[in-house]
């Protein structure tokens, strides 16, 4: 019995560890984003669709939808870059007018990755089976302060 208990503690331990494990900072290693997503964030419908790892990258496009009309969009890729990779942002306006200056992006630099968690520095994408996942964000408000928001998402 007592080998038994100590067989199941091993495999238990070796289970939590394959699922905290660092995964090398590739895209083949975050491929699990690719498709079409929708949920729900900021009182309205949101969706992000992210490509296949192709060329070094992957892109989406992200829009929100409020009493039946687009708010914003956001274009967004993540590069390997360095041995490393990065999420980088652009906003628009429902009329494509950017928030961001012609140069300018929001980037995310990548802290770490897991098998079902890609932790980017103030954005967390979280697996939680094949067709729901996590998106975290860090929002930066006018007066300083920084509130998450999650996205729940489902894949189509």
């Amino acid at each position: 019995m007592k080998r038994l208990l100590i067989f199941f503690f091993c495999l238990f331990t070796l289970a939590l560890f394959s699922q905290s494990k660092t995964l090398e900072p590739k895209l083949e290693n975050i491929a699990w984003i690719t498709g079409t997503w929708h949920g729900e964030a900021f009182g309205g419908n949101v969706e992000e669709i992210w490509s296949d790892p192709s060329g070094g990258s992957m892109m989406a496009s992200f829009k929100h939808i409020k009493d039946g009309k687009v708010t914003f969009y956001e274009i967004e890729v993540i590069r390997e870059v360095e041995n490393t990779l990065i999420l980088q942002l652009k906003h628009f306006n429902s009329d494509l007018k950017g928030w961001e200056t012609k140069d300018e992006t929001v980037d995310f630099p990548l802290i770490e990755i897991t098998k079902n968690k890609i932790v980017f520095e103030g954005m967390i994408f979280e697996r939680i089976d094949n067709n729901t996942m996590i998106v975290s964000v860090d929002i930066h408000n006018e007066d300083g302060t920084v509130e998450m928001v999650k996205f729940n998402y489902t894949k189509d």
